[in-house]
């Protein structure tokens, strides 16, 4: 079996363990991995324009705000900003800070005919550390995956 179908295999077992209403839950690594190895996987960064900005995103991701600042009212044209960026059958792997809203646009997308849509667990900046401060000790920033600011 493939590292893909390994990762793919491993985010549907954690769907069914967590009843999830999508297709699975990745880890930051898995879905950078799928990001390098299947050719339609997309990234989509549900966090707001203000975080892209001055907290930072990974390179090349699809970016569409699931709710934006500072109302942090839902995007009413998410489904269709997403449809117009990427197809129904691409794996999409929803990423926001730490899982929660990335979770919210995985369920509608796959409520609305996306075949193969992914949370992925911790986010960008992950939990916070002893410190109160995220982005250290898990998630995309701090598992030193490719990023960049501003």
């Amino acid at each position: 079996m493939s590292l893909t179908n390994e990762i793919l295999q491993r985010a549907r077992a954690r769907a069914e363990q967590l009843g999830l209403a999508y297709s699975g839950a990745l880890t930051p690594e898995e879905a950078h991995t799928l990001r390098a190895t299947l050719p339609n996987a997309k990234l989509i960064d549900v966090r707001t324009a203000a975080e892209w900005q001055f907290v930072g995103a990974p390179p090349d991701a699809v970016k569409i705000e699931w709710k934006s600042w500072p109302t942090m009212g839902v995007n009413p044209h998410f489904l269709e900003q997403l449809r117009h960026q990427v197809d129904s059958e691409d794996v999409l792997m929803f990423l926001c800070r730490t899982g929660g809203r990335s979770h919210e646009a995985a369920v509608l997308a796959a409520d609305h005919g996306f075949a193969e849509c992914y949370n992925v667990l911790e986010g960008f900046e992950g939990d916070r550390n002893e410190a109160g401060q995220r982005g250290q000790s898990n998630g995309w920033k701090g598992r030193g995956l490719p990023w960049s600011q501003g």
